[in-house]
């Protein structure tokens, strides 16, 4: 089965306040591993960056008007996505954003189905912090990388979350070459694991005492 991870950064929070994609990173997963497919484009959105979204992922009004725009990028987009269950972190965000510029596009809005990782997240550990970064610590993968937020890079650490998040055995892979270069960014090392726990010391004298007891206790 295929699907997307898909990531988006925008010029900031909402469409109502006219706020536009700067990038879109997607990485396709073919029986949750991860292939060679992959859709990334940064994007020209017509307007200023706000200052808090350029906090975030660093795209400045200057870097992002040599960009191309959405409606040249558009069709190659749908056609990337399409037919494919698409995994997104806080999915009303990224598809609304994406949403709105379909519609400026004059296209239809994504119906494909989609796995939103934090309605997983909070259901999985209520209560629990649950952003990227907190669910990359809760599964000790390393987001070193993450300085700041880049689509392709959330995209890959993503896909690595969702995987934990619905309990399936995760294959061990290594990629080539990923350099957080905002014109070059390509994977590396990506590696998969389940968390060990290992007993303490103290843990295995207690259940050696435990087995002594009970084995007298059973047979003498």
């Amino acid at each position: 089965m295929k699907e997307v991870v898909l990531d988006t950064e925008t010029t900031g929070l909402s469409i109502k306040d006219g706020h536009r994609v700067v990038e879109i990173g997607c990485i396709e997963l073919e029986d949750l591993i991860p292939t060679k497919n992959k859709f990334h484009c940064y994007l020209n959105p017509e307007r200023k960056v706000s200052e808090k979204a350029l906090a975030v992922h660093g795209y400045n009004d200057e870097f992002l008007s040599k960009q191309k725009k959405f409606n040249e990028i558009g069709e190659e987009f749908l056609s990337f996505i399409k037919d494919k269950k698409l995994i997104i972190h806080n999915a009303e965000f990224d598809l609304t954003h994406l949403n709105n510029e379909l519609n400026l596009f004059g296209k239809k809005k994504i119906e494909n189905e989609f796995v939103d990782t934090l309605v997983l997240a909070r259901n999985k550990f209520p209560g629990a912090p649950a952003s990227l970064d907190a669910l990359c610590k809760r599964f000790k993968i390393d987001n070193s990388k993450r300085i700041q937020h880049t689509a392709l890079i959330d995209c890959y650490l993503l896909a690595k979350v969702y995987i934990n998040l619905i309990d399936q055995k995760e294959p061990k892979l290594n990629f080539q070459n990923i350099n957080q270069d905002k014109n070059n960014i390509t994977p590396e090392n990506v590696e998969y694991y389940k968390k060990v726990v290992k007993p303490s010391s103290e843990e295995i004298t207690n259940h050696k005492e435990y087995l002594k007891l009970h084995l007298k206790k059973n047979y003498f």
